[in-house]
């Protein structure tokens, strides 16, 4: 009997688990047994798919390949079954969303109960982090990020624009002041990442032109969740996209601070999903519900610039990148 999707599953489980023992457990198979699959797997193919060391296992350039073909053909199979069994073309499994700790919070966990409302075949697995992941390693069907896609593996569509502010809390102002030009942050508490791809400087336009000030930060974090919450317990000065503080703004929990001097430079936010020649429904179905719901809102986030009809332009050719979804 042909039994390759079954090899397939126990080839993915070892990449995924890191190592033979591991997916034995998740298998409830022995460890001899897995190794002895994924070395008649290796002969049959005529190649070498995991470098085995006593410390870890390593992906050829083979099984790099072969792991993302099984894993999309197993996805696949676990979708066709799933149909048939249910009789029905509703989107259905899981959904592996990845985001960070603002977005997620502000933007995405208060919409998730429509989503699931709309699609309660879909379990959505949500993780929130300001770190740089992996994410064919992490399996991540959906991330959100801000800037530029670099990924060659993956696509983006372009949700939205938001540019960035420059806040305090009101009761950190009543204790240290205003600063009323962008040099006065010199003489104030300001909060920086402390992560090597954050950047020092705070462009502000003086004089006709954009500048980078230079800002020493007293106080570091890694999310710009944290980031916000120091802001509101009055600990310094921050600069924050506006789609993360927009309802703080509003409510006067904190206040935009140099506003004439806000350059307007803005970041795209994008869905993000691997490159396959067939999306699965739910994937489809959550970027699209991510279209329509957030969306609207980044327009807000982008203001000045909104006014120009550039951020709407943009959003909308964005949104003809995939069709809705559809049987």
């Amino acid at each position: 009997m042909d039994n390759r999707s079954g090899e397939m599953a126990v080839f993915v489980r070892v990449v995924e688990d890191g190592s033979f023992s591991a997916a034995a457990k998740t298998l409830d198979l022995s460890p001899s047994a897995v190794s002895k699959l994924v070395t008649r797997l290796e002969e049959r193919l005529g190649a070498v798919l995991l470098l085995r060391s006593t410390r870890e296992l390593t992906l050829t350039t083979e099984g790099e390949d072969f792991y993302e073909s099984s894993r999309r053909i197993l996805e696949d199979l676990e979708e066709a079954e799933q149909s048939v069994g249910t009789g029905s073309l509703e989107p259905s499994g899981l959904l592996r969303v990845n985001t960070s700790i603002p977005f997620g919070t502000h933007q995405l966990v208060p919409l998730l109960r429509e989503f699931r409302e709309r699609y309660p075949k879909v379990q959505v697995d949500l993780s929130l982090t300001d770190q740089v992941v992996d994410l064919t390693r992490e399996r991540v069907d959906v991330a959100v990020r801000v800037g530029k896609l670099a990924d060659a593996n993956f696509k983006a569509r372009v949700l939205g624009q938001s540019r960035y502010a420059v806040v305090a809390s009101p009761a950190y102002l009543q204790g240290h002041g205003t600063p009323q030009r962008p040099e006065d942050l010199a003489h104030h508490a300001c909060i920086g990442f402390n992560f090597k791809r954050s950047v020092s400087q705070w462009p502000f336009r003086m004089d006709g032109q954009v500048k980078e000030l230079p800002v020493r930060a007293s106080v570091f974090t890694n999310n710009g969740q944290t980031m916000l919450d120091l802001v509101l317990h009055g600990m310094g000065v921050a600069r924050l996209g506006r789609f993360h503080v927009d309802g703080f703004l509003r409510s006067g929990q904190v206040v935009e601070l140099l506003a004439e001097y806000n350059p307007g430079d803005v970041e795209e936010l994008h869905a993000v999903f691997p490159v396959k020649r067939h999306m699965s429904r739910r994937v489809r179905a959550f970027i699209d519900f991510l279209a329509e719901r957030v969306s609207p809102q980044l327009l807000t986030a982008a203001e000045p610039l909104a006014a120009s009809g550039s951020a709407r332009t943009g959003t909308m050719e964005a949104h003809a990148v995939l069709p809705p979804a559809g049987p």
